[in-house]
């Protein structure tokens, strides 16, 4: 049965999700609230959404809103998810999930305690060099995976500085400081979407800011943080270990590809950099690029975008590569854009499908917390000089993985060696 959505917060995403919340067929009404009414009332006007609430305590006061999707500050998604899921209200959160130990604790806690749904939507468990290697993986084209490596590769000046005054107003500098490492789903959520494990400790070294322009300014920072750049190494349960980048002043291209992952395994290998992507194993090299690349779902002038700076459109308006399968989703998504090299529609399906058929949707709170604290605890040990640092585990979800379909990855066609 159809269930009814709140969308909390009308930035720059929540149109693009709001239209696809409005067209599943698993979801009938959907509202909308924003700190700024006006914004609010925009994103109903323009995706013709059943209207709006005046704040988010009168949306959770509600019984006629079942579930809420919350696209607010990346620092306040804890508390406002743990009022929901207390509202009753099943919960889709933006990443990431939280910027504390004791914020995801509460979650994890407060879902298990109602049995609600909980989902956090990271993009990268559906990017396509992640749903690749997830597969190879399954058919144990790796032999024993024992290191992987994700990078979230994103210049401050490829369209941050303009995200950053869109959402803080005056104070936009306070919170353009925020930590690269409490911000790490995009990598890690990359590597642990296709290999089952998870962190048990890090060491992370963080590079201090020298632009000298109050952004990344301890003095300037709402968070006390002056690192722009951070790496951090993760041993994991199992053996192995996986390293990521958080880069926010690096010269890289991120509007071709901001997110990018690496797999060696004793029996094979898989690699993407910002223009290609291959496969290896003792017997040669596979270019697998053109199966994994993203078809622009959406022209980057397109007039729904005119608020979002250019440098950051094409992360709004890629849409699905071959390697993903697009069968298991709705019909009434099959003509319209995608994002995020093609995320977009499975997330939102992904919940929609969770909340209905009441199963646990991949990301869940579990997981969630896995993608998420390695990064917290990561900061953590940039800030001690690299101090290597055991990483907080709340185990597995206590229920069986969603039924959701896996995606079906067709085999890709051999090449040249190279």
């Amino acid at each position: 049965m159809p269930f009814s959505l709140g969308i909390v917060g009308a930035g720059q995403f929540a149109g693009q999700f709001a239209k696809l919340f409005h067209l599943h067929p698993g979801v009938a009404d959907v509202h909308v609230t924003d700190l700024l009414p006006e914004r609010a009332e925009h994103v109903a006007t323009e995706e013709r959404l059943a209207g709006t609430f005046p704040s988010y305590k009168a949306m959770l006061a509600s019984p006629s809103v079942d579930a809420v999707a919350i696209f607010t500050q990346r620092w306040t998604h804890g508390p406002l998810v743990v009022q929901a899921l207390r509202a009753g209200k099943h919960v889709y959160s933006a990443v990431p999930m939280a910027v504390t130990e004791e914020e995801i604790a509460a979650i994890i806690e407060v879902v298990r305690d109602t049995g609600l749904t909980y989902m956090m939507g990271e993009t990268s468990h559906y990017n396509p060099a992640t749903v690749y290697a997830r597969t190879r993986i399954a058919d144990g084209g790796f032999g024993r995976l024992f290191y992987a490596e994700g990078d979230y590769v994103h210049d401050m000046d490829l369209g941050f500085y303009e995200a950053y005054q869109y959402s803080g107003g005056e104070d936009w500098k306070s919170t353009a400081s925020y930590p690269p490492l409490l911000y790490p789903t995009h990598s890690i959520g990359g590597v642990l979407g296709a290999w089952s494990t998870h962190a048990v400790s890090v060491s992370a070294i963080g590079v201090t800011d020298d632009r000298d322009d109050g952004v990344f300014d301890k003095g300037v920072s709402q968070f006390g943080n002056d690192f722009s750049n951070a790496t951090a190494l993760f041993e994991v349960a199992g053996g192995g270990s996986f390293r990521i980048n958080e880069f926010r002043r690096v010269g890289y291209p991120s509007r071709k590809r901001e997110s990018r992952f690496r797999f060696f395994g004793t029996e094979g290998s898989f690699e993407q950099l910002a223009t290609y992507s291959v496969w290896q194993n003792k017997e040669g090299v596979e270019d697998v690029s053109e199966h994994l690349r993203p078809v622009r779902s959406l022209p980057t002038d397109d007039p729904s975008l005119e608020h979002i700076a250019p440098a950051l459109r094409d992360a709004f308006v890629s849409g699905t590569a071959p390697v993903h399968d697009r069968s298991r989703l709705p019909e009434e998504f099959s003509h319209v854009h995608n994002g995020h090299e093609g995320s977009h529609h499975f997330l939102v399906d992904d919940f929609v499908t969770a909340v209905n058929t009441h199963t646990l949707p991949p990301v869940n709170a579990w997981v969630a917390a896995r993608y998420t604290l390695p990064g917290i605890t990561a900061h953590r040990s940039a800030q001690q000089g690299g101090a290597r640092l055991p990483v907080p585990d709340h185990g597995d979800a206590p229920a069986a993985p969603a039924s959701v379909p896996a995606p079906h990855v067709p085999e890709p066609r051999r090449t040249e060696n190279v």
